[in-house]
């Protein structure tokens, strides 16, 4: 590590590194995942409590590379893409005026468990609109979140109207503040990340069905693994920085590894016959609307691109097939969720394949996509 990154790390909060994390590989994925594309739909990470959900989302977000945005904006518009910039920026470059430009590290935004409606969406400051004939717009969590990670933790506990505020913000990629006749609209593309623990209650199906994919994630039993996981905890509270620098190459091959993919998305394309197969599935396990279908698609894709193939293959959709259908199953409010095993089951009959022990529903077969992680 630089001299210069050293000291732009010690000036930020220090963060435990991504690559450092041991286990937990189908919540790593996941996460993954929605970062190379968005529209996945976001992660619900459900699972026993000190198992590092906080510090995986903590980390990823550290992890991704600077993003350029428009200087001083409140919504980090993006400097050319008109889905991502507000109204006000897509004025000015309509006009043909210049835009300053900086660069800023992804945004992770903490959605507290007692934040009002105004708080998330934004209010509208109707005197100062009255008095002085201006849209006054005090901008919320969902704008601070555009283009960038919206976490929120203990979702489950969360109010079920916040939570559908939330989900229609992260489908459609806007967030709109209507009062007294004023309406004001701006971007708010995120990935949006629940966490929760399954004793203290589950989201109805209805609310479930909306996240794109769902991961289980389970206290690590192996000692030696305990063992390793406490020593690294140990080591990088003794010495943030020297942990940090320790694992910067790895950091950096998995930071160019997301862009290249990011880059490589468009250009990933799934045979007619696979994508048949994965809503044959969906299809043998009665699950409601095409969000199962869509969300497997591209889950397919962008671990495709994580890897670096233009060509969906019949071992990605595996992967990532579970994943993306577990959450969608249910059909009683008082049924837990399935580990897998009905998922698998359907897959493997459809596609013709046997699944592996070693790749069953609790390791899900994630851990070869990134290496140095394990």
């Amino acid at each position: 590590m630089s001299p210069t990154a050293v000291a732009t790390a010690a000036a930020r909060r220090v963060v435990f590194p991504f690559t450092a994390i041991v286990g937990q590989e189908e919540m790593k994925l996941a996460l993954i995942l929605n970062v190379i594309d968005p529209k996945i739909g976001g992660v619900m990470i459900m699972g026993d409590r000190g198992t590092g959900k906080s510090t995986t989302i903590r980390a990823l977000a550290d992890l991704l590379p600077e993003i350029p945005v428009v200087a001083n904006d409140p919504f980090n518009s993006h400097p050319n893409d008109p889905d991502l910039m507000s109204d006000e920026v897509r004025q000015k470059l309509e006009n043909g005026e210049e835009i300053p430009v900086v660069y800023k590290k992804v945004q992770i935004v903490d959605l507290p468990l007692g934040a009002t409606e105004d708080r998330v969406c934004g209010t509208i400051d109707i005197e100062k609109a009255l008095s002085e004939g201006v849209k006054a717009f005090e901008p919320g969590l969902l704008a601070k979140a555009n283009r960038g990670i919206l976490y929120v933790d203990e979702v489950n506990l969360l109010d079920d109207h916040l939570v559908d505020v939330l989900l229609d913000s992260a489908a459609s990629g806007w967030n709109t503040v209507e009062r007294e006749g004023i309406s004001i609209r701006h971007p708010a593309r995120f990935v949006l990340v629940g966490s929760g623990n399954p004793e203290e209650g589950e989201l109805r199906p209805q609310l479930l069905d909306r996240f794109g994919m769902h991961a289980e994630i389970h206290t690590v039993k192996e000692p030696a693994l305990r063992v390793q996981i406490v020593e690294q905890r140990t080591e990088f509270d003794q010495d943030p920085l020297k942990f940090i620098e320790k694992y910067q190459p790895q950091q950096q091959q998995l930071q160019q590894q997301i862009v290249k993919a990011q880059e490589l998305l468009p250009s990933v394309t799934i045979d007619y016959d696979l994508r048949l197969k994965i809503s044959e599935v969906c299809s043998e396990l009665n699950v409601d609307g095409l969000r199962g279908d869509i969300v497997t698609n591209r889950a397919a894709k962008a671990l495709a691109a994580l890897e670096g193939r233009s060509q969906v293959t019949v071992d990605d959709i595996r992967r990532v097939i579970t994943l993306c259908l577990r959450h969608r199953l249910r059909k009683d409010p008082l049924e837990s969720i399935d580990s897998g095993y009905k998922v698998e089951k359907a897959f493997a009959r459809v596609f013709g394949v046997e699944i592996p022990a070693e790749n069953s529903a609790q390791t899900n077969g994630s851990g070869q996509f990134i290496t140095g992680v394990r």
